[in-house]
């Protein structure tokens, strides 16, 4: 049998061999191995590599491969302050060791961002991994890390993503701690727990008391002795009442320390304890079955599952062989009545919605890729095209339109990635900020400028290329409206409203250019945007900084709205749905409601979370006709797609660049002809990131969850 004394004289034998000085460190863990076999203990190694030099290596390695080191059962590497270790020697020592590999804790932030790539795509043999680092913003371990059941990533201060497919290399995993991290999307993160198997414990804060992830051993007795109190309560309390009130009254009671962002969106708890039914213990509280059941309920009210009010997941196969059965078999939450926001259970849009829920179910992230066939380089001015604003064509599902920051229009084919026309500037240097499809005449279209310069527009007398010169337009030049922000072409395409940084709006002959009036303080602040109906002539929506929202109707006088229905915050946009039945709002940092259109009435209001920030400017849009709506503010990274009848969230799409760096919204629309597909125009804080329109199929998984291409210039 080996002894520890010959693990010495064997490191003393190597060190000569490799004419290495011994380390004293290295003498002094194979000491305390010669102790725990005294003891009959399991003997175990404990190496830091903070007193280790590059030189102690082969020494080291020839000892604990060697068939006299047999008997030591696991080796633990720990890195507390600061390394002179090369990368290439800890990789080195990591592999050597292999399945003696117990513990790895890395704290030291100097093992730069190659190291940690190579380890996270490589394979590590350890059951526990602690790792401490700033350079890691996307979890994204892809090697081999089948031992490994307890993951700790706390205060890894710049992760702010888990890539979708980042656990399927550990199915074994049983405990994950992940506090004081950036992690924020609640949705994308659970998804990607949801590939974790064999998870039990999870923690994204902490209980001040527990180094570990299991359950807090001080709430024991303290949940103990609210039961025996409960007992004594003779009050009639319905079950159900007093359950959730033992558990709001426990976790009220419950501090908890070093949260990451994602602990403070709403129903956080609830949520993930629904989504993860094997989870036992989350942030060092454990999950009673109680809490459980009332996780159930609340996730049930405030999230869907799947589009449509399904209940199961179901194939794509399974809903096209249905159908061509004749039968339907789609699960619904509740015993199927007439009042039923989707009842028909025959037909071509119950298919559709069937359809469409099963992709969905299938996704959970979806795809992403920039619309980056258009960053064509200007022949004279050696510059590429800088998106600003956009829109879908109204009656082609290829055609897009967008303006740039330098006041070009642009009209793409966006299946084909082909440019189908261009006009190199509409007025004086400035950007386009409006645009508007023509509805009854398909080529033509009004785009708008923030200097006031408003044009009509024929994408058949436009250049198909990138051109140096103006390419003539039939149509009409407007009389400048200064400083203008949005314009909206009525249902009949013969008037043209435009509104801008005034308390008022202008309406335009689209036919002749012509000025018809001028409506002054229509609001007491400015109004960012105005928009007619899509299929009334005469009404149009107005929203303003100064919290209202106004109906007016051109038959009438305007010198008192219709209605005015307020926000708590400055308005930023309003849209009517597609069928003019609901008005959309949305106000400064997420106040997002849906209003009745025929008298402003709160119809849907969407708890979205707040941020704090006024300048967090939300804009919102209809997607999939009424049924759905998209939801982005400038400060976020994130778009929120809400159910438009229920305001519960279904999905949240995380937006990043290729290097794990946030990118924010802009503005975004839904695509008028596809199911669950929107565009967005997102650009970062950083200086060298362009603005770009990214194109969003919510139907469809990527290989990879990035958007690729995006840091440019």
């Amino acid at each position: 049998m080996a002894t520890s004394g010959s693990l010495e004289a064997w490191y003393l034998n190597s060190c000569r061999k490799h004419e290495v000085e011994p380390n004293s460190a290295v003498l002094s863990w194979f000491t305390q191995a010669k102790v725990q076999s005294s003891q009959n203990e399991k003997r175990s190694i404990t190496i830091s590599l903070d007193q280790l030099k590059d030189a102690d290596i082969l020494p080291l390695k020839d000892v604990l491969m060697s068939s006299d080191s047999s008997h030591i059962h696991a080796v633990d590497l720990f890195l507390e302050f600061h390394s002179d270790l090369g990368t290439e020697s800890v990789v080195d020592l990591m592999n050597g060791l292999n399945a003696k590999l117990r513990v790895v804790d890395l704290q030291d932030l100097s093992l730069g961002k190659e190291f940690l790539r190579d380890l996270c795509q490589g394979s590590l043999a350890c059951q526990v991994f602690n790792l401490r680092s700033i350079h890691i913003q996307k979890l994204d371990m892809v090697g081999n890390f089948l031992r490994l059941h307890t993951l700790n990533l706390d205060f890894c201060t710049s992760l702010g993503s888990l890539r979708r497919d980042c656990f399927s290399c550990m199915p074994n995993l049983t405990r994950l701690s992940m506090c004081e991290t950036r992690i924020s999307n609640l949705l994308t993160t659970t998804g990607a727990l949801s590939r974790l198997p064999c998870l039990l414990e999870l923690r994204f804060q902490s209980c001040l008391c527990c180094k570990e992830t299991g359950s807090c051993p001080g709430l024991e007795g303290q949940q103990k002795l609210q039961t025996e109190t409960q007992e004594k309560d003779e009050t009639l309390v319905s079950e159900g009442k007093k359950a959730s009130r033992n558990v709001s009254i426990t976790l009220k009671n419950f501090v908890t320390h070093h949260p990451s962002p994602i602990c403070f969106e709403k129903h956080y708890r609830e949520y993930i304890i629904s989504s993860l039914p094997g989870l036992e213990v989350l942030d060092n509280f454990p999950i009673r079955m109680t809490e459980r059941e009332l996780a159930k309920m609340t996730s049930a009210k405030y999230y869907e599952y799947l589009p449509y009010m399904r209940r199961h997941k179901e194939s794509v196969v399974s809903v096209l062989n249905k159908r061509e059965m004749g039968t339907s078999g789609v699960h619904f939450q509740k015993p199927f009545k007439p009042k039923q926001l989707y009842p028909h259970r025959n037909g071509q849009n119950f298919f559709l919605r069937s359809l469409c829920a099963a992709k969905l179910g299938s996704s959970t992230w979806p795809l992403l890729h920039p619309l980056s066939n258009f960053n064509h380089t200007c022949k004279a001015e050696n510059k590429k095209l800088r998106p600003r604003q956009f829109e879908y064509h109204p009656s082609n599902p290829s055609l897009m339109v967008f303006g740039t920051l330098d006041g070009e229009v642009v009209v793409t084919n966006h299946e084909n990635g082909k440019m189908v026309g261009y006009i190199p500037c509409i007025g004086a240097m400035s950007s386009v900020l409006g645009l508007c499809w023509l509805n009854k005449s398909p080529s033509k279209l009004v785009a708008g400028s923030d200097k006031g310069s408003l044009k009509l527009l024929d994408i058949n007398n436009m250049s198909p290329e990138v051109a140096d010169s103006c390419c003539s337009s039939s149509g009409a030049t407007f009389e400048d409206f200064e400083q203008l922000t949005s314009l909206h072409v009525n249902s009949t395409d013969d008037q043209l409203l435009a509104s801008g940084y005034s308390k008022g709006v202008a309406l335009y002959d689209v036919g002749s250019g012509k000025r018809l009036e001028l409506f002054s303080n229509l609001h007491r602040e400015p109004i960012n945007v105005a928009k007619f109906a899509h299929h009334s002539p005469y009404m149009f929506a107005t929203s303003s900084f100064d919290h209202d929202v106004k109906m007016w109707d051109l038959r009438q006088s305007l010198r008192k709205p219709c209605y005015t229905a307020s926000s708590s915050r400055g308005n930023v946009m309003a849209c009517f749905s597609p069928d003019d039945h609901y008005l959309l709002v949305s106000a400064v940092d997420n106040e997002v409601k849906q209003l009745l259109a025929a008298d402003g009435r709160l119809h849907t209001s969407f708890e979205i979370a707040s941020t704090g920030s006024p300048h967090n400017y939300t804009r919102s849009y209809y997607m999939n006709g009424r049924d759905y709506i998209i939801s982005g503010s400038c400060d976020e990274d994130m778009i929120r797609i809400c159910c438009a009848q229920t305001g519960k969230r279904l999905r949240d799409v995380y937006l990043e660049d290729e290097s794990g760096n946030s990118i924010f919204v802009q503005s975004l629309r839904g695509d008028p002809f596809r199911h669950f597909n929107m565009s967005i125009l997102a650009t970062a804080t950083r200086p060298s990131f362009k603005w770009e329109i990214i194109k969003v199929n919510c139907n469809l998984q990527p290989a990879l969850f990035v958007v690729e291409g995006l840091t440019g210039g």
